[in-house]
């Protein structure tokens, strides 16, 4: 195991060897052979903000009926602990989120949330991009490397902060997450497809992703005009949790090189963790280390 101390931002590889490997590999092929696959809550966004947690796409939802957020509240303080407890077997860790995540999305509806709240709530959120997210995303642009934001939070919201903490689009980016269903007058009435939570994404890995990896006659689509998804064969993850990894399950990948956030419960989790990635950081806030090129420590296209 290596440790890199010459960063603020500590990072731990547990194959140095082995990650080298890929990384050449990987700069090796070019970027017409990347994709990009990442977690969106604590991946792309901050953990903590200013010496305070910072919020999810969950968690900055305010449905103007504080009933209900204090609901929705109560459940976050119960579930999140033994969403991160190293203790509990997974097949049981599942079923806890899967009543979390349940539980939570019935509240949505039945408080009356509106996509007006959800533009409202955004506007005040204690939410931000990690440093470095936004000249990740324009050097993938320009690069013609797509990204696949695959989370278990809520795609409306997520595509909001998008809007207002970015300011534009960008056109080789697909959210893939629980999609809410709203009504002509912008009120919540229904979830659409399968529930996605922090444990499960690899089984809705391979089929909420098809839209994108299957896209190849897009015309609008400078990304899969160079190749097709099938054809990227290398893959960049990101993710905070081990349940991250199975983003790409279904994918027929050559080399994957994964990074994990371990935000919290360092000494209890770190074990576990660097076991499962390629590399680790330890309470980091930034993201251009690992993939933009010059003289940074993971340089992956030159």
């Amino acid at each position: 195991m290596e440790m890199q101390m010459d960063d603020p931002n500590l990072s731990v590889i547990n194959d140095p060897q082995s990650l080298n490997h890929k990384i050449s590999a990987i700069r090796n092929a070019g970027p017409s052979k990347l994709q990009v696959i990442a977690d969106f809550d604590a991946t792309l966004t901050r953990y903590w903000i200013n010496g305070q947690r910072g919020q999810s796409s969950h968690g900055l939802l305010q449905q103007g009926n504080p009933k209900y957020d204090a609901k929705r509240q109560a459940l976050f303080e119960y579930y999140h602990p033994l969403e991160f407890s190293p203790t509990i077997p997974l097949e049981e860790k599942t079923k806890l989120m899967e009543e979390w995540w349940g539980k939570t999305h019935g509240l949505l509806i039945e408080g009356g949330l509106t996509y007006d709240a959800i533009k409202n709530s955004v506007a005040s959120a204690n939410i931000a991009f990690r440093d470095g997210v936004v000249e990740l995303f324009e050097f993938l642009e320009e690069t013609d490397v797509p990204v696949l934001i695959f989370s278990a939070g809520l795609e409306d919201i997520i595509e909001e902060v998008l809007r207002q903490k970015v300011y534009r689009s960008f056109k080789n980016i697909k959210v893939v997450s629980n999609q809410m269903v709203f009504d002509n007058c912008g009120h919540l009435v229904s979830f659409k497809g399968k529930l996605i939570h922090s444990l499960n994404k690899n089984e809705h890995a391979l089929g909420m992703a098809a839209p994108l990896h299957d896209q190849t006659d897009d015309i609008d689509s400078p990304v899969t005009d160079n190749a097709s998804m099938k054809q990227r064969t290398n893959v960049l993850l990101l993710g905070d949790h081990i349940g991250d990894l199975g983003m790409s399950d279904g994918l027929n990948y050559e080399n994957r090189i994964s990074v994990g956030f371990l935000n919290d419960n360092i000494e209890k989790n770190l074990e576990s963790y660097r076991n499962a990635f390629d590399i680790v950081y330890l309470v980091s806030d930034t993201l251009l280390g690992f993939m933009l090129p010059g003289s940074f420590s993971l340089p992956l296209i030159s």
